[in-house]
């Protein structure tokens, strides 16, 4: 089985489309309406090029987002198909926001969420063995390449960054096939 594992703030989800929520008064906190009045929207074009990756590789979709948080698989999957997503996801990563971010030594906020993140992927593919190809794609830098602790190296092999994530997110030059090597 071939997965992407997905974020969605910076990837599908542009700064343009930020701050939806707060303009959705009456629905946000209703746990009842659905994501996709819940929640921000994503960019048409990044959908059509998420469309691209997901024909080409036959991939399937597992949510690493902290959109999980916010409401079901179910109630994604139907904003998946709301936004013209031509797969829905089949899972979520676990939810590891309980950890002790001082065990890891970190120094604000954002190296614990990628840590947190990139340890919820890990965990997702010990349980699942039969996951041959995947890849990560997030704005928040998981990769391996930078050491972030002098202690500990971590990170993930397969991952592709998002360094335009307010402006173009998935839809950035030469992403898309970043994001295929992986799954092919």
């Amino acid at each position: 089985m071939k997965v992407i594992f997905l974020d969605h703030d910076g990837v599908l989800c542009l700064s343009d489309n930020w701050g939806g929520r707060s303009k959705k008064k009456g629905y946000d906190s209703n746990p009842e309406t659905p994501l996709s009045i819940r929640m921000d929207n994503f960019d048409a074009k990044a959908v059509k090029v998420l469309n691209k990756i997901l024909e080409e590789t036959g991939a399937e979709i597992v949510v690493s987002s902290d959109w999980k948080l916010h409401g079901t698989l179910e109630q994604m999957i139907e904003m998946y198909k709301d936004y013209g997503v031509i797969k829905t996801p089949i899972a979520y990563t676990p939810n590891m926001k309980d950890y002790d971010s001082d065990a890891y030594s970190l120094y604000h906020w954002k190296g614990w969420a990628e840590q947190q993140r990139s340890e919820e992927i890990k965990r997702y593919l010990a349980a699942h063995p039969e996951i041959t190809h995947w890849v990560a794609v997030d704005d928040l830098n998981m990769s391996t390449n930078e050491k972030r602790n002098e202690e500990t190296e971590w990170g993930l092999k397969n991952f592709v960054l998002m360094t335009k994530p307010y402006s173009e997110g998935i839809k950035q030059s030469g992403v898309k096939n970043k994001i295929i090597k992986y799954l092919i």
